[in-house]
């Protein structure tokens, strides 16, 4: 039997205190820049959980999930069709939940290569411009204001 993901997901926006953004490539679709996503495991899993495992698993950062900022916000968007056959039929919407980690300073990243090819660390404008998705570019030209609401 097949076992279809659930149209649950995070965005973990990594940067730096100077607004420096990672950006990782998609092995899938080589023109797609992106941070940090993925989808949960199960319906009772930990959203802050499940961002650490990501970030984990798609940089080889291993961070707590006390280490990531959730910004209580959602965003829910039209999964693209190339990849609606992961979801059980009839499903064409996703719930992705926003994150963010700070890191001291632009750090080498380990990437999985079975889903990124490439990383680099942008000024966020530029980040923003890159991302091949607009609720990730959003979240991007949102985290100014976000971080600054924090201090």
């Amino acid at each position: 039997m097949k076992t279809f993901k659930l149209p649950v997901s995070v965005l973990v926006v990594i940067h730096t205190p100077a607004l420096e953004v990672l950006l990782i490539r998609r092995a899938d679709h080589a023109e797609f820049w992106q941070s940090v996503t993925g989808s949960v495991d199960s319906e009772d899993v930990d959203l802050l959980h499940t961002a650490a495992r990501e970030v984990l698993e798609e940089t080889g950062l291993a961070v707590r999930p006390a280490d990531l900022v959730d910004w209580g916000m959602t965003n829910v968007y039209e999964i693209y069709p190339a990849w609606r056959h992961r979801y059980a039929p009839g499903v064409t919407r996703n719930t992705e939940h926003l994150f963010s980690l700070c890191v001291p300073e632009a750090v080498p990243v380990r990437l999985s290569p079975r889903e990124h090819t490439d990383w680099q660390w942008l000024n966020w404008c530029a980040a923003a411009d890159l991302c091949f998705s607009p609720s990730n570019a959003e979240a991007i030209l949102l985290l100014p204001k976000f971080l600054q609401t924090r201090i």
